[in-house]
């Protein structure tokens, strides 16, 4: 419905930390889905220029992250892409 709201967080395009295949396909699919639903929907997902490529019909903004594992201080700096499916 209309006022219903999604939130959409597959894999990261390129990783293999899920141990679970998902084909680049898929992500064209959910673009797909996004663009003829009646909600809205926010995505996010990494900030890799085939997303930018895929979701790129779309409302997108990059935010920083950083990622770690425990607690050892090596930090990874990263970038996130926040995907609206509306207002673009």
């Amino acid at each position: 419905r209309p006022h219903t709201l999604f939130y959409l967080d597959p894999p990261y395009w390129q990783t293999e930390y899920y141990g679970v295949a998902f084909p680049f396909e898929k992500y064209g699919r959910m673009a797909e889905i996004l663009s003829t639903h009646k909600g809205k929907a926010i995505l996010s997902i990494n900030d890799h220029p085939d997303m930018r490529r895929v979701f790129g019909r779309f409302r997108m903004e990059a935010v920083g992250i950083q990622y770690c594992v425990g607690d050892g201080g090596r930090a990874v700096k990263r970038s996130e892409l926040i995907v609206l499916s509306w207002g673009k």
